[in-house]
């Protein structure tokens, strides 16, 4: 519900504070007094794009503030805590306009974009005037009428959601299903590479033995022939140096007899002696087991390395560990097309799965549909006999789309036909502006007991009705009112006489400056404003009796 409105520096308002209450509200003036004005300050703060043409003192920003109660609006709650935004059970929605021409925008003290302010005020307000029918003829809001009227909001939102899954759950399989098609291209030449990676049995260390073993067997002659003279040296008899030690050894015992000074020496002597002789068995050992000349083997080793080298210039790396990791990768990608299949049919189950559900529910949802239809049509042509279109036969078509939306799997339109013999055809083509807006005007009216609706603000529907039908219309409207928050702009004085409460726009000129104003009228003022409205500013007794009779 819309509680005030405040506005700054707006054209020709300088400072005007509006308190509603709730129920059925009207707002009447002159022509040029204000009132689109008005609408104008509301249609900014609720997110329509903004000129600073429209600041009555260029040098000033201009402020408009709108504070809402919202406690009845679910709904506003979850969208607040996706946005990010501060909830609580008053909405303050404000924009600035500076003047620069640039604008600001803010609910609940936080900054937003004009998106997002639009997106609010949706929740909380609906304006609608003689030339702003173009919601009934979308198919969507077609739909959602007979969908309040049916009342399956709960069914509906289960439906959504599993939509929304169902969506996401085919795009996962469309990306997966690009994904095994690029890897099927790649098979053939990924499993090549990694099959020429495998077959040169890399691991680490593996490129330093080999690299090892191809010194040795290159150089294989070289070393029998030093490891030979090397034994040589060590064990050949008597003067090999084994038996040279053994000799020293016999002179160094003895001269440990001859004091503590030379016994270090004969303990310095044994070390040597069983390192060197440990050296010479290890030296023998590698003799026996020398390399020896084999160039089949040296060409073996050659052709691996110079695989290992071709494979680091092919895929430019520097080392075996940067091929085991292109392994891996060649790998991932090779078993992909496997898995890959795999989990495609995983994701087609669940795709089948949540298509199965969304059919149950949709299935559900077109009986509701089904069942709340014939009573829209009765009730709907009852309101529009009331209103002097005693002829008028609605007819709501409910067909099958080829596939599942976030609204299920129907498509509707409302056919109209106004006249005794005429065809029925689409709201478009046979309604007439008049019979559009009163044709709306039942419609929110029907919802507005089943639905809670945002604040709905009537500006100038009635333009062009007068006698019964303006009556009609003021009827249910206070019907409305009973409901939900309803303001309306008229001229009509039978409309004004059903309001609730009584707000006035009148222009103020004190001879330098016209502004727009706003009173709320007490009961003998709004029996003056009535009888203007009926019989002009020179007020009549019979005006003033007409006046006084509508508000009774």
């Amino acid at each position: 519900m819309l509680q005030s409105l405040h506005i700054h520096n707006f054209t020709l308002i300088d400072h005007l504070e509006m308190d509603l209450r709730p129920g059925f509200s009207v707002i009447t003036g002159e022509t040029g007094a204000g009132k689109s004005i008005l609408l104008g300050a509301l249609s900014l703060v609720l997110g329509k794009r903004a000129e600073a043409a429209l600041l009555r003192d260029s040098s000033k920003k201009c402020i408009i503030e709108a504070v809402f109660d919202v406690i009845k609006y679910p709904s506003l709650k979850v969208f607040f805590l996706e946005n990010d935004l501060d909830y609580t059970d008053h909405c303050i929605l404000r924009r600035e306009l500076l003047p620069s021409g640039k604008s600001r925008a803010f609910v609940n003290d936080s900054p937003v974009t004009l998106e997002v302010l639009s997106k609010v005020s949706s929740f909380l307000i609906d304006i609608h005037s003689q030339h702003q029918t173009l919601d009934i003829f979308n198919a969507q809001y077609q739909l959602g009428v007979i969908d309040g009227l049916a009342g399956h909001f709960d069914l509906l939102e289960d439906y959504k959601k599993n939509f929304f899954e169902y969506q996401q759950t085919i795009d996962e399989l469309a990306n997966l299903q690009d994904q095994h098609a690029q890897a099927l291209k790649q098979l053939d030449y990924n499993a090549f590479l990694l099959e020429e990676i495998e077959t040169t049995s890399c691991k680490e260390g593996v490129l330093e033995d080999l690299e090892s073993q191809q010194l040795q067997l290159e150089n294989a002659s070289d070393i029998i022939d030093y490891l030979s003279k090397s034994v040589h040296l060590l064990t050949v008899e008597n003067s090999g140096i084994v038996d040279q030690l053994q000799s020293l050894n016999q002179y160094i015992q003895k001269l440990g007899g001859y004091g503590n000074n030379y016994s270090d020496l004969v303990n310095r002597l044994k070390a040597i002696q069983i390192e060197v002789l440990d050296f010479s068995e290890e030296l023998q050992s590698n003799a026996s087991e020398s390399p020896q000349e084999d160039p089949q083997l040296l060409e073996e080793v050659n052709s691996k390395l110079q695989k290992i080298y071709d494979l680091f210039r092919k895929h430019q790396v520097d080392g075996v560990a940067d091929l085991m990791k292109i392994r891996s990768d060649l790998k991932i990608k090779v078993d992909q097309v496997v898995s890959g299949e795999e989990e495609m049919e995983r994701q087609n189950k669940r795709v089948l799965g949540l298509k199965n559900s969304l059919l149950n529910k949709s299935l559900k949802i077109r009986l509701n549909r089904q069942k709340a239809i014939p009573d829209f049509i009765t009730k709907l042509t009852e309101k529009l006999h009331l209103l002097e279109m005693p002829k008028a036969v609605f007819k709501v078509s409910l067909e099958e789309r080829e596939d599942f939306s976030p609204s299920g799997l129907d498509q509707v339109s409302f056919m109209f036909s106004a006249n005794s013999g005429q065809d029925f055809g689409p709201l478009k083509k046979v309604a007439s502006g008049g019979e559009l807006s009163r044709i709306m005007m039942s419609i929110k009216a029907l919802l507005s007991v089943h639905v809670s609706l945002p604040t709905i603000i009537f500006d100038e529907i009635d333009t062009g009705v007068s006698g019964e039908v303006a009556t009609k219309i003021a009827g249910i409207m206070k019907e409305m009112g009973r409901d939900i928050q309803l303001i309306s702009i008229t001229h009509l004085p039978q409309v004004a006489a059903k309001g609730d409460n009584h707000l006035m726009v009148f222009k103020k000129d004190d001879g330098s400056k016209t502004e727009t104003q706003l009173t709320l009228l007490d009961k003998e003022q709004r029996v003056v404003a009535i009888a203007e409205m009926l019989g002009g500013k020179a007020l009549s007794d019979s005006a003033i009796a007409h006046a006084k009779q509508l508000l009774a």
